[in-house]
């Protein structure tokens, strides 16, 4: 697993599937996501605020947006072990891509590590809360440069 940011959101896409691919079961995978979590930057608890709120989670997250259509980063936080992984694999994803890769980005990743069958119903729909707002806010910055 190299630590070195992948050149695009499909490959980043493509090294998440791999990393997952060493594990045998869902417990691994699980605590594997619970230590990605744990390695997300500090959140300041400034940020924790209604309006970066992700609504639709079971648990608490709070998503930040910075950066303009050219080059967008997000931070993002849960309390809640399991969905702070998923946050660590989101923001790999998606955080500092050009808005219209943002946009233009399935998270095809979910499906390809089997973990559209492993979450909760309400953890899947958390997810694509989280994945709805981020991309609102890449096609927000795009509409903002035309």
């Amino acid at each position: 697993m190299n630590a070195i940011a992948a050149t695009s959101a499909e490959q980043a896409q493509q090294e998440i599937a791999e990393e997952f691919a060493f594990f045998g079961d869902w417990t691994e995978r699980y605590q594997y996501l619970i230590d990605l979590g744990k390695q997300l930057p500090a959140f300041p608890e400034a940020w924790k605020t209604e309006e970066h709120r992700v609504h639709g989670c079971q648990s608490m997250v709070w998503l930040v947006p910075s950066g303009n259509a050219s080059k967008m980063h997000f931070e993002a936080v849960s309390d809640s072990a399991i969905v702070s992984g998923l946050i660590a694999l989101v923001l790999r994803v998606y955080s500092d891509r050009p808005a219209a890769e943002i946009v233009a980005t399935e998270p095809t990743f979910i499906g390809t590590i089997g973990l559209a069958k492993h979450l909760s119903p309400t953890r899947s729909n958390g997810l694509a809360a989280m994945l709805a707002k981020l991309k609102g806010y890449a096609a927000q910055a795009t509409k903002n440069e035309e």
